[in-house]
């Protein structure tokens, strides 16, 4: 379907402009006749050309804000057309301007909210969208995006504080390997040949560190192909079914990180699921899409085999234990809210509790990571530096 820009007259005589999503010409002024308006002009709207890396993206707290705020507006009376042109209009980014007109169009032209929504895949999940539609069904469109609006705060918050937790050692880590880099290129060599002229043997250190600098500068451009090709090489592999299992069972045992990675998948998964039980979602429907947006195919494969187990007849506990990926607390938890028949209430608690873990995992952590890295530091730079004085602090002793 193409969109068509319109130039019209109601029966009073006013000049109205839009736009309508149609398959052709002929489609548009008749369905600007059935709403009694005369067309003047209608033509294609066109295409433009936008260039994929540059292009600027629709960011998720941009839909937690729009989520929230279209809550509001409909909770207080307006209609979803209205409340789709005032966000339109103060919308800053460009991108989700032309989402929320395009939206508006499709409303206007008949399809629902979420079907609408749906047409931008990018910008509203699969997850998003279902729960719209099922606010749509439920009549309670307003309540399910305050829902939405706070699962979308609550995911942004995770991610936000995962992120932030492998940041500082990543990047205290790339800015070591940078500055050694440099010594060793540019500063280690100035002293190879202070020591050539002396004409005595090097210290075992120094020796190592001359060797190792010679090797760098000789092989430089070898060494940053070979890191941009296993860079490559696991990209690739990740795609692959077996290399993605590989990596993320890989990364949910890591030391440090994967206890944390895993709390924090726990409490998106129980905070995900409640709230689409709570909308009305039905459970197979909701462990579906749950699975998609989990992040990692250990879990997703967990969430797909209890959904399974489910459609077969058996209950949450079960199958959820015996994939062996969730704690036992959030089995036994989920049990009894099975038997008390609140499992979206139990749910949501759970994922209270396992985003405090993550809050406190994270501070740990932090606090753990510091001393490390000040030892790292001291180690690879210190050990560099007094390598490179070893034959000074020689040559004071001979004089």
């Amino acid at each position: 379907m193409e969109i068509y820009i319109w130039k019209g007259r109601n029966l009073r005589g006013e000049i109205l402009k839009g736009e309508i999503e149609a398959e052709s010409k002929e489609e548009v002024e008749n369905k600007l006749r059935s709403q009694r308006i005369i067309p003047i002009k209608i033509k294609k709207k066109p295409k433009e050309i936008s260039i994929p890396f540059f292009e600027k993206k629709v960011t998720p707290n941009e839909v937690m804000v729009f989520t929230r705020q279209l809550s509001t507006m409909i909770d207080s009376g307006l209609s979803i057309i209205q409340s789709l042109e005032i966000l339109a209009e103060q919308a800053e980014n460009k991108k989700f301007k032309e989402v929320i007109n395009g939206i508006k169009t499709k409303l206007e032209s008949g399809q629902t909210l979420s079907k609408a929504m749906a047409s931008y895949p990018k910008v509203f999940d699969e997850l998003y969208v279902n729960m719209v539609n099922a606010g749509e069904i439920s009549g309670s469109l307003d309540i399910i995006l305050q829902r939405l609006a706070i699962l979308l705060e609550k995911t942004i918050t995770l991610k936000r504080k995962i992120k932030g937790a492998m940041f500082y050692p990543i990047s205290v880590i790339i800015v070591a390997i940078i500055v050694t880099a440099i010594l060793l290129i540019k500063v280690v060599p100035t002293f190879a040949e202070l020591f050539s002229s002396v004409g005595k043997a090097l210290p075992l250190p120094t020796q190592i560190v001359i060797n190792i600098s010679n090797f760098l500068r000789a092989n430089f451009g070898y060494i940053i192909l070979t890191v941009f090709i296993i860079i490559v090489a696991i990209k690739l592999i990740y795609k692959t079914d077996r290399g993605r299992h590989f990596f993320d069972q890989l990364i949910l045992k890591l030391p440090i990180f994967g206890k944390l990675i895993l709390k924090a998948a726990v409490a998106k998964f129980t905070r995900t699921l409640g709230t689409m039980l709570s909308s009305g979602v039905s459970i197979l429907e909701a462990f579906d899409i749950v699975a998609k947006t989990s992040g990692n195919v250990i879990i997703e494969d967990a969430v797909y085999y209890t959904r399974d187990k489910v459609k077969e007849g058996k209950n949450l506990v079960e199958p959820l234990s015996e994939t062996k990926v969730f704690p036992p607390m959030v089995v036994q938890m989920i049990g009894v809210g099975e038997k008390t028949g609140a499992v979206d209430a139990m749910l949501n608690k759970i994922a209270d509790f396992y985003e405090e873990e993550v809050d406190q995992a994270v501070s740990n952590l932090t606090s753990l990571i510091e001393p490390l890295i000040m030892a790292f530091l001291g180690v690879v730079l210190g050990g560099l530096i007094i390598a490179m004085y070893l034959p000074i602090f020689k040559i004071g002793e001979v004089i």
